[in-house]
């Protein structure tokens, strides 16, 4: 049942949102000093949401993951624009300018978007844009192609929301314009799909020529599982096979839109201290994201 589980998800079949959970476990091992999720949301009521859009969240507050974050032993983080605010960064920017010293950000780009906006993100610490090539709606090619132009001369890299089983085109494609691709969680594909999967193939290919990073994200997403995570070993192997200094690490907080019932981030961070070495904890954790988001 996995794929056609995963694919009601991406068709928009949940329909109602899972709050987190307010008192997450703590990991059974330490964080390395320095450690960066690379993946996080925050939701706030006082900010206006797009109309139309896919769910409502409930509130995830930046107070919240600040908790979580020390709870888990997390240093620093990076925020993603969620597509539930749409065009408007006004909560992306507030706490950007608020915890700008142990946060970076990834926003949401369109062809369009005024160079004063784009500029304004850079300096406060946005590093790359998000591009939803998953979802119903999401960007087409040649609307991506047109973002790719107006990031690059910022050095800023395109981040793909991207099922590669599916679409396995997509980041080979985005790839080939020069700039670099950052692809969500693990690809967004069922597991049980495995390593000889040919969109999968693919990514680990652009891996092994330096030509993409992968997120080891949001590991919920790939299975029915919500604590026991050591299915996705062989995936986890292959990417650090092909270049472990091209993968990081993220909670996916608060979980937005997923099939109950709710995951213990403790366990998601269990989940990539058990998958890696002690070598590759420190650069998965934090030598990578230190190289992708911090290197101005």
């Amino acid at each position: 049942m996995l794929p056609e589980f995963v694919s009601s998800l991406e068709a928009g079949a949940v329909t109602s949102y899972l709050p987190h959970l307010p008192r997450p476990s703590p990991p059974r091992q330490r964080l390395p000093v320095g450690a960066c999720d690379c993946h996080f949301h925050v939701f706030e009521d006082a900010y206006s949401y797009a109309d139309p859009r896919s769910y409502t969240p409930t509130p995830a507050p930046m107070a919240s993951y600040v908790h979580l974050k020390s709870t888990l032993g997390i240093d620093r983080a990076v925020l993603i624009q969620p597509s539930v605010y749409g065009r408007d960064h006004a909560l992306f920017e507030a706490a950007l300018a608020a915890h700008g010293a142990w946060m970076r950000g990834v926003a949401v780009v369109y062809g369009d978007t005024p160079d004063s906006n784009i500029a304004r993100w850079d300096q406060l610490g946005a590093r790359g844009t998000r591009c939803n090539a998953l979802y119903e709606g999401g960007a087409t090619l040649e609307e991506m192609t047109r973002v790719v132009d107006r990031v690059r001369p910022l050095g800023w890299h395109v981040q793909l929301l991207v099922d590669v089983a599916r679409s396995p085109r997509i980041a080979i494609d985005i790839a080939e314009r020069d700039v670099p691709i950052v692809v969500d969680h693990f690809g967004h594909f069922p597991v049980d799909r495995g390593v000889q999967d040919p969109g999968f193939a693919n990514l680990v290919s652009l891996v092994r020529e330096g030509r993409a990073w992968v997120k080891l994200s949001a590991a919920y997403r790939l299975t029915l599982e919500r604590r026991d995570f050591s299915h996705l070993q062989p995936l986890v192997d292959a990417l650090l096979r092909a270049d472990a200094t091209r993968l990081v690490w993220g909670t996916d907080w608060p979980h937005p839109a997923m099939h109950a019932p709710m995951v213990d981030d403790g366990a998601l961070a269990d989940a990539v201290l058990n998958w890696l070495s002690p070598a590759d904890r420190q650069r998965v954790l934090v030598d990578n994201p230190t190289a992708l988001y911090w290197h101005r």
